[in-house]
C-alpha cells in the first residue's frame, strides 16, 4: 500500500491533538484496515466512547467496510487517503498487513495525526526503525499493539520482579504451543515473508515473546534452530527454539510453534532465588521458597487454537486507553515503537541463527 500522499493539495497538514491541546472533547480516531484483527480494537472503542470517537473505519474493500458498518456503527470510507488528511481526525490504528505500515504511518504523521500500530512494527527492522523515527520526528504518540503486557497477570508478575520479591533471576523460559490448520495459510498473504515479515515468530509467538522480554530482558540469542515442519506448507517458519542469555546473564529458553495440535495457551516461567512464578495464558501461580503462594486468574483466553481471535478483548482496551492517555498529556504510551523495534531485533537474531 504505496503513495499515500499526507497533504494531496500542498497546503499546510492539520495537526492533530498534542499533549498541549488537553480538551474534554474525545480524540477522534481513524482505523485503516478491517480484516480480522479489527475486531477487539472495535469492541474497545465501544467501551470507550468517553474518550474517543471514531470518525472514520477505512478499507480498499467495499465489503469489508459494510461488515465493519453493520458490526459497529462506525462511519465507513474505501477512500484511506482521505480518512487520514480528515481534520476531525486526531488520530490513526494502523491494522493492515505488516509490509504497509510504515507508509500508511508516514502519511499520518506528516498530517499530525498519532498512531497506534498492529504488531509486527513492519517486515524488517529497518523499516520499522523508520516508521519510530517518523513519529519521533514529527513529535506524535506511537503505541503498538502488545496487548499481553497489560493483562492483569503479566501486571502482577511485572511488579513482583521490579520489587524483588522473586529475588534475583535464576533461569527462565517461554513456551508457545499454538495451532494453527493448513486452511489458515491458504489465505493469500499468510505466512509469506514479503507481507508478514516473518512466520509463528512474527506474526503469533511476537506477543508472549515481548511480555517475556519485558519481564526478564534479554541480552542475546546464543543459539537457535528455524524450521518448518511437515504439518505446514509455508513460505515461512512453523517452529523456532532458541537458548537466549537474558539482561542479567542467566539462561534463558523459547520454544515456538504454530504446529502443536490442538494449541494451548502461552507459557512462560521465571525461576528467582526467592521464588518461581508460572504463567499459562492469562493466569500466574506464584510459589515462594517460604512456603506461600498467589494466583492471579483470568479467563480471557489467547488465541491458541483454531478459535484465532479466542481472547478478550480488555487487554487490547488497557492498550488503547493508555495511548489516548498518552496523546491527552503528551507522554509516551507505556509500549512504545523502541520497545517493538527490540522485541522484533530478538525475533530478527533468532532467524538469523536458526537458519
Amino acid at each position: 500500500m504505496t503513495g499515500f500522499a499526507a497533504n494531496p493539495h500542498g497546503s499546510a497538514a492539520p495537526r492533530g491533538r498534542t499533549g498541549d491541546d488537553r480538551g474534554t472533547a474525545p480524540i477522534g480516531i481513524a482505523i485503516i484496515g478491517l480484516g480480522a484483527a479489527v475486531s477487539p480494537h472495535a469492541k474497545a472503542l465501544l467501551e470507550l466512547t468517553d474518550r474517543s470517537r471514531v470518525v472514520w473505519a477505512a478499507a480498499r474493500d467495499p465489503g469489508r467496510t459494510r461488515a465493519a458498518a453493520a458490526a459497529y456503527g462506525f462511519p465507513v470510507t474505501n477512500d484511506i487517503r482521505a480518512a487520514i488528511n480528515d481534520p476531525a481526525v486526531d488520530a490513526m490504528m494502523v491494522l493492515t498487513p505488516a509490509n504497509t505500515h510504515l507508509d500508511i504511518a508516514e502519511a499520518a504523521f506528516a498530517a499530525g495525526k498519532h498512531v497506534l500500530c498492529e504488531k509486527p512494527l513492519e517486515v524488517t527492522a529497518e523499516r520499522g526503525a523508520r516508521l519510530v523515527a517518523a513519529g519521533r520526528a514529527a513529535n506524535r504518540r506511537l503505541a503498538i499493539m502488545l496487548q499481553l503486557r497489560f493483562r492483569p497477570a503479566s501486571l502482577r508478575l511485572k511488579a513482583l520482579l521490579e520489587e524483588g520479591l522473586l529475588g534475583t533471576v535464576q533461569a527462565a523460559s517461554v513456551i508457545v504451543p499454538w495451532w494453527r490448520p493448513q486452511s489458515y495459510y491458504n489465505e493469500p498473504g499468510r505466512g509469506v515473508k514479503s507481507r508478514d515479515g516473518g512466520g509463528v515468530l512474527m506474526t503469533q509467538a511476537i506477543h508472549a515473546l515481548d511480555l517475556f522480554r519485558s519481564f526478564v530482558g534479554i541480552q542475546s540469542v546464543e543459539a537457535a534452530q528455524v524450521r518448518t515442519t511437515d504439518l505446514h506448507r509455508m513460505e515461512t517458519e512453523d517452529y523456532a527454539a532458541a537458548l537466549l542469555r537474558l539482561a542479567n546473564g542467566a539462561p534463558g529458553t523459547l520454544i515456538a510453534t504454530v504446529a502443536a495440535f490442538p494449541g494451548s495457551p502461552e507459557q512462560i516461567q521465571i525461576i528467582g532465588s526467592k521464588g518461581t512464578a508460572r504463567m499459562d495464558g492469562s493466569n500466574l501461580r506464584v510459589s515462594y521458597l517460604d512456603g506461600t503462594s498467589e494466583e492471579v486468574l483470568d479467563d480471557g483466553g489467547s488465541g491458541s487454537g483454531s478459535t484465532v481471535m479466542g481472547f478478550s478483548h480488555l487487554p487490547h482496551k488497557a492498550v488503547i486507553a493508555d495511548w489516548l492517555d498518552a496523546i491527552a498529556t503528551g507522554r509516551d504510551p507505556a509500549i512504545t515503537g523502541e520497545e517493538a523495534l527490540a522485541t522484533q531485533r530478538v525475533i530478527d537474531s533468532i532467524i538469523e541463527k536458526g537458519v
